[in-house]
């Protein structure tokens, strides 16, 4: 597994763009108008891992796949999305279904693309859009609210918590805070919690997409919007989705790293949106290594091994007996599986291991 990301924004903040960038493709318009995203256009990139490449060079597998990260382009959001303005209750559906949301922001100004509100004012557009999400979220509950209670009038335990907790986010959204900002008990309260789809409860990453000068550096909107995420506990990144665009018309990896280089970046933007939701959603890699393919698989950090291999297929998580685990860093010292079984560094570990970033599994089960 990867992980789906929902880009939102207002119209015109270079969201469509970003989009376009991010997945080398032109199947979203971006356009200078309000809404020319109708359908939320879904785009899949590989995530790029620089150990992968290290652990097929020893492995020389016949196929390499990395594990995968989807983008929907989510049209631009307005003031009373939450009420249906801009066919606002459709594309907020589209938001449930995403396990992180990507906040662009427009920090720079150009007096050839409009702003919907006629002024730029990043910390204000993030205002606009979390006031909308929260209402979103209001209704939802507010709606839902009544039927659960009859529901736990039946001794129904999973209910009863269900309300406790809609409860809790119903004073929290009231009081302005995102449902994000509750603070639960335990695996099962959790469980729960998800299942209210709230849109609040997502994780939130700001993109701050300023003009290319700042690209490095950022600017002072982006500065704010930083502050703001960190007083969230949201991440933040700076990006110029122009400078992106441009980055996706080369075709060499050499050729991007030094026109990245040139403009004092390191990395891409998708690369680093990657680490950013990543960390945003606790999530580690872990790879398989073999004649056939070297591949690069997602867990949630604290993902347990027999969870792990279920990724890969649910009958491994059934079967489950044992995983052959070897760390990277011994794979690549040790140069591969043989190398490792001999140094002793190949460990047999059993259902309560808790899988590492990085590790190479082999997982033994029964069918």
């Amino acid at each position: 597994m990867g992980f789906k990301c929902g880009i939102v924004g207002l119209p015109n903040v270079g969201k469509s763009t970003l989009f376009n960038a991010l997945t080398q493709s032109a199947a979203a318009a971006a356009e200078n108008f309000p809404f020319c995203t109708i359908e939320p256009n879904i785009g899949v990139v590989p995530v790029p891992d620089p150990r992968l490449d290290k652990i097929a060079a020893i492995v020389r597998p016949a196929k390499i796949i990395p594990t995968q990260l989807s983008f929907v382009d989510i049209a631009g959001l307005v003031r009373g999305a939450s009420k249906g303005e801009g066919l606002g209750n459709q594309f907020l559906s589209h938001i449930r279904e995403v396990d992180a949301i990507v906040h662009v922001l427009r920090c720079f100004e150009d007096d050839d693309v409009t702003h919907v509100d006629g002024r730029i004012n990043p910390p204000e557009d993030a205002e606009t859009i979390e006031t909308e999400l929260m209402l979103a979220d209001l209704d939802s509950l507010e709606r839902r609210l009544p039927a659960l209670i009859k529901k736990a009038r039946g001794q129904d335990e999973d209910a009863k918590t269900q309300i406790s907790l809609m409860e809790r986010a119903l004073a929290a959204l009231r009081e302005g805070r995102p449902a994000r900002s509750l603070e639960l008990a335990g695996d099962e309260e959790k469980r729960l919690f998800r299942q209210l789809q709230l849109l609040t409860a997502k994780p939130m990453l700001y993109v701050c997409n300023v003009e290319e000068d700042a690209a490095a550096s950022g600017n002072a909107w982006s500065q704010a919007i930083k502050a703001r995420a960190e007083a969230e506990g949201a991440g933040c990144i700076v990006i110029s989705a122009a400078i992106e665009a441009e980055v996706a018309q080369l075709d060499e990896a050499e050729e991007r790293a030094a026109f990245l280089a040139d403009i004092g970046l390191a990395q891409t933007g998708l690369a680093r949106i990657i680490q950013a939701g990543y960390a945003l959603l606790g999530l580690v890699t872990f790879f398989t290594a073999g004649p056939k393919e070297a591949r690069a698989w997602t867990v949630t950090a604290g993902a347990r091994a027999p969870q792990a291999a279920g990724v890969i297929h649910t009958d491994f998580e059934r079967g489950f007996i044992r995983a052959e685990t070897i760390s990277y860093d011994d794979f690549i010292a040790l140069g591969g599986e043989a190398g490792a079984r001999e140094a002793g560094r190949m460990r047999l570990e059993g259902k309560d291991y808790v899988v590492t970033d990085g590790d190479i599994l082999h997982f033994r089960f029964n069918t």
